[in-house]
């Protein structure tokens, strides 16, 4: 990520997030723009989020927790390393950390707190303050890679190949809609509940929402993915992707739907409509390409299975050669007797 880069310049959900139980459940870390409101708990490595952030469930954090000041959590918050509480946050339950508790002023735990390290009672200096002051230390002494290396390893998760899911400053997520005001993009493999209104909107593949699709510019969905609402756009282009399944109307300027899609309501678009045989996305397929990788491998597999049998059997064409050279061998040796 460059320096000069917002990561909170959109909505980001990454392959494999769903919604469990009113839980929202993704592998990597969740960074959460100050000013939200997200209904759900939240589940994942670790949990970031700015001022004034409101939770409407628990938080679930395998890594750290950092919630800046006068967020509340409405719900326990369990933390599998160190915990970093701002001024005046309010949680509604109960307070478990597995490392260090460094706690600001005036911070209510409705049940109480438990930490297995260091508790330290004091005003921990907000997110993004602290990033500024840290970043800026570096690169006054010229350290521009270690202020990059700084920036990426805030936008991806400890583990391999787990990106972090990205709320922007002033968003609403909850069952009902998933409401930001800038660019939003859903991964592969993703279960959603919900209305999703954005800028503009990309679906991946092979997931689900449970709701409609609204956005002003442009709206892609992604191949087998299900639409259970409408997919509609004030003033941009509607892609539909193979296998594609829309249950309400689809609305644009233009719209480009894929022979192998379905639409169970009505298309209407202002100027082109066109059917087409291509992808809507541009980035790699991984599940694909996995698929690819796999029938490789059971190819390789199945070749080298063929070979050996026929290994075998030219061992064993031999032997029997061989045995039956030597039975002629000893029919030759035996008398023949004479008749008159």
């Amino acid at each position: 990520m460059r320096i000069g880069s917002d990561p909170l310049d959109r909505l980001s959900i990454p392959d494999g997030t769903t919604v469990e139980e009113h839980d929202l459940v993704t592998d990597g870390n969740v960074i959460v723009g100050g000013q939200s409101t997200v209904d759900f708990g939240v589940r994942g490595h670790s949990v970031m989020a700015g001022e004034r952030v409101s939770f409407g469930g628990h938080i679930e954090a395998e890594g750290d927790c950092r919630l800046d000041m006068w967020s509340t959590v409405d719900d326990n918050v369990l933390v599998g390393e160190n915990a970093y509480l701002g001024e005046r946050v309010q949680i509604d339950g109960e307070l478990k950390v597995a490392g260090d508790l460094d706690i600001g002023d005036d911070v209510d735990i409705e049940d109480g707190f438990e930490a297995n390290g260091w508790i330290v009672i004091r005003n921990p200096m907000p997110t993004i303050v602290f990033l500024f002051v840290y970043l800026s230390q570096l690169l006054r002494v010229g350290e521009e890679e270690a202020a990059e290396e700084v920036l990426s390893s805030l936008t991806e998760d400890d583990g391999p190949d787990h990106d972090p899911l990205l709320i922007p400053r002033g968003a609403t997520v909850s069952d009902d809609r998933w409401q930001v005001s800038t660019p939003a993009t859903i991964g592969d493999d993703c279960r959603l509940h919900g209305n999703v209104r954005a800028e503009e909107l990309t679906v991946g593949r092979d997931g689900v929402v449970f709701g409609s699709l609204r956005a002003r510019g442009d709206v892609a969905v992604g191949r087998g993915t299900e639409i259970k609402g409408d997919v509609t756009t004030r003033s941009g282009d509607v892609r539909i992707g193979p296998g594609v399944t829309v249950w309400g109307d689809v609305v644009a300027e233009n719209v480009a739907l894929h022979e192998n899609a379905t639409i169970d309501g009505t298309m209407r678009a202002s100027g082109e409509m066109r059917m087409h045989t291509d992808e809507v996305l541009d980035r790699p397929d991984e599940t694909a390409e996995a698929m690819a990788e796999a029938a490789e491998e059971l190819g390789d597999d199945q070749a080298a299975v063929a070979a050996a049998d026929e290994t075998v059997a030219g061992e064993h064409g031999e032997t029997s050669a061989e045995e039956a050279g030597e039975a002629s061998d000893d029919g030759d040796d035996e008398p023949v007797e004479a008749h008159e």
